[in-house]
Order: structure tokens, then sequence, then C-alpha cells
């Protein structure tokens, strides 16, 4: 059986064009039933698992076989959460749960550092399904979730657009939205925003994308890494050449994943929202990654925020804010990966949030006649863009090699 699932052709999600017409051709009838007005749920779930299966069959068949024992582990993690909460609300046992859930992540990204290798545990998506499951224990606890089942959970954590690489829904959200069959104008809406998601996805991923990662990225690596200099002006093409590979290829595949989700009538939100016109990292933020950015917010940052405050753990708010934001960032940071690259890439970015808030403050209270023109908005949009590419460029890993290797 392993040996026959080993064998069998492995389709990455949106990754040739092969995989778009299989996809958009199976899920055309529940297109048409959507334009009628019916939901095909069981044809929907028939078409969710072979796709799933293709993603993880082939060469990742053990990817797959840890995927299926992830989701029963967090099913009934989040079930008996949910019986749990209809009676009582102990921040033990929440506090438990959410480390149970939090759990396999853990092991999966420590275990590179710890042992060497990567773990058993681990497949594409593992941390994209966390983020899903640990949401959900904190709505149960919210009381925002009243009512889930096994299904309910399993349908809305293995959605299949989405699966791979978010964007990062929230269940309530999901829930609603897929228990409401849109009319028929609205359907013909998403159809007709998702056909230009798909084209707009197509040309930022297989054209801009492509040509970014496979042809300029690399000609300055190797240039930088022939050049002795340091710094070098290879090395500056090497930061702006994967800032904007890494932007095109990840928001190309983001509007994949949710034109996908519009045909299929799912409203999943944006992930990327224009981030190089931010005029500061905090805007940035909100553009950038939103799913994942928002996750942190509402879950880390509001949270940590709330309790310090309940706990008058700070006198000054303005220290408070600030080593939330150290926080929320460094745990993003560790959340890529146990590398110094990656932790060093969230201190940054918490600093550079700290640094943003108290310039805000400042200009506030001191720099009143600073003008506020095309100028002025220009500069600030400018210094944004590049403390952000010199940021992905540490993100990139390849300073790792470039200076100790």
């Amino acid at each position: 059986m392993i040996e026959w699932i080993s064998n069998l052709p492995n389709y990455s999600a949106y990754g040739t064009p092969v995989y778009f017409f299989y996809l958009l051709l199976a899920i055309l009838p529940l297109g048409i039933g959507l334009y009628f007005g019916k939901r095909f749920s069981w044809y929907e779930a028939l078409i969710s698992f072979i796709f799933i299966f293709l993603m993880f069959d082939g060469s990742s068949w053990q990817q797959g076989i840890s995927l299926i024992g992830y989701v029963i582990y967090q099913t009934i993690i989040v079930m008996a959460y949910h019986h749990y909460r209809q009676k009582q609300n102990s921040s033990g046992v929440f506090y438990l749960t959410a480390a149970l859930s939090i759990l396999p992540i853990v092991i999966v990204k420590l275990s590179p550092a710890m042992v060497g290798h990567n773990s058993l545990l681990g497949f594409l998506g593992i941390s994209y399904l966390t983020f899903r499951a640990v949401g959900t224990v904190i709505e149960t606890r919210d009381g925002m979730i009243k009512e889930i089942s096994p299904w309910k959970f399993i349908r809305f954590i293995l959605f299949m657009p989405t699966i791979t690489s978010g964007p990062i829904d929230r269940y309530r959200r999901f829930e609603k939205d897929y228990k409401k069959v849109p009319t028929r104008e609205e359907y013909l809406n998403l159809v007709n925003t998702g056909i230009f998601y798909l084209f707009l996805g197509f040309l930022y991923k297989f054209v801009i994308g492509y040509f970014f990662g496979q042809h300029f990225y690399p000609f300055f690596e190797r240039a930088a890494l022939a050049d002795p200099s340091f710094p070098s002006w290879n090395l500056i093409g090497v930061m702006y050449t994967y800032g904007l590979y890494l932007f095109f290829d990840f928001a190309g595949y983001s509007l994949f994943a949710v034109a996908i989700s519009y045909f299929m009538g799912v409203r999943t939100p944006m992930n990327f929202k224009q981030p190089f016109k931010s005029k500061n990292l905090k805007e940035f933020w909100n553009r950038w990654h939103i799913s994942l950015s928002f996750w942190f917010r509402d879950y880390i940052f509001m949270r940590f925020v709330f309790l310090a405050t309940k706990k008058r753990w700070f006198k000054n708010r303005n220290v408070l804010s600030s080593t939330a934001y150290m926080l929320n960032m460094l745990l993003m940071g560790f959340w890529h990966g146990i590398t110094w690259y990656y932790i060093l890439y969230g201190f940054l970015q918490g600093l550079g949030l700290v640094i943003n808030d108290w310039w805000l403050r400042f200009k506030r209270k001191n720099l009143k006649q600073l003008p506020h023109n095309k100028f002025t908005t220009g500069v600030a949009i400018f210094v944004t863009f590049n403390f952000v590419m010199f940021t992905f460029l540490i993100f990139s890993g390849f300073l790792d090699t470039y200076l100790f290797k």
C-alpha cells in the first residue's frame, strides 16, 4: 500500500498549470450548484479529500500520515475542550488545552535545533492548521463558539484551498460564511472577483515572481558570494530581489487560495493589500500577511496588554505597548524557526514598531508644524520600504551563508 502511494504523482498546491486545470474542472459542479442556490457539501468533501491526497502522496506520503494523525489529535483536543467549556471555565484548563494544541508545532520547530533533523510529525501547512486550531480553542474559551462538531471542525481546518499556506481563517467567520449559501448575484460577483484574482495571481507568481526568484535573485546571490567586499552592491541586489520575490510569490499564492475559495462560495479573507505603499511599519503589518499579523495581534499582543493591565505589571502604558510589540514579534520570529536570522528578524520588527510608536508620539508633541504632503508621505514610504527590505534580507538566511560559511 505504502509503495503504491509513494509511486503516485504528487501535485503541490497551485504549483503547475496542470494542477489548476484539474482543480477548476473538479470544482465546476460546485459552482453550478452554487449558481442554483445549492451547496454540495458531500461533493466538496470528496474533491477536497482527493486533492489533499494528491498533495501528500508520492514522495510526501509520510507527511500525509502525519497530517491524518495531526487532524485526529487536534479534533480530540478541540471537542474535549468544547465539551468542558459548556460547564466550566478554568484558566488552568484553558492554558493546558492551548499548550497541548500548540505542542506539535513546538516539537516540529525545535527538532532541527535539538536533534539535527526535521521531526516526523511535520508536514506542509502544519503552522497554518495550528493557528486555526488554537484560534478555535481561544474563541471557545471566550464563549464566541456556541456549537461545533467534529465534522465542522475538520471541514474548517482542512479547507482545501488554504491548507498549505493560508490565509489563516477564523472558525466563526468561516462557519457563518459556509452556512450561508450566496444568492445568484452574490455568487456571480464572487466568481467575477475570483477570476480577476486568479489572473493577477498568475502574473504575480508565475511571471514576476518567476523572474525575481529564478533569475534576478540567483544572479545577485552568486555575485555577492563571489565578491569579497562587505557590504557590496551585489548584497544590496540580493536584498531587493529577495524581498520582491518573497512578496510576488507569496501574494500570488494567496490570491490563488482566495480565488478558489470564492469559486467554492467561501469569502476567505485577503492576505495582502499593497504593503509597499505603507507609510510606517504598523501600517505595513496591517497590509502584509494580514491573516498572520492579525492573529498575533488579537491572540498575543492584545491579550498580553489586557493581562498586563489587569495585573498592573507596568505603570507606563508606553512601556507596556513597547514590551507587547517586542514579545509579539519575537514570538513571530521564533515561529518561523529556531535560527538566529529568524529571531533577529522578529527582534528588529518589534524594535521598529517601538521606534515607530515613539516617533508618532514625538511628532504629535514636538513637530506639529511638520507638513503633511506628497513629499513627506513619499519619504515615509521610502524609509518603511527600505527597512522592510533590510529585515527581509536577514529573514532570507542568505547572510548565514554570506558571513559564516
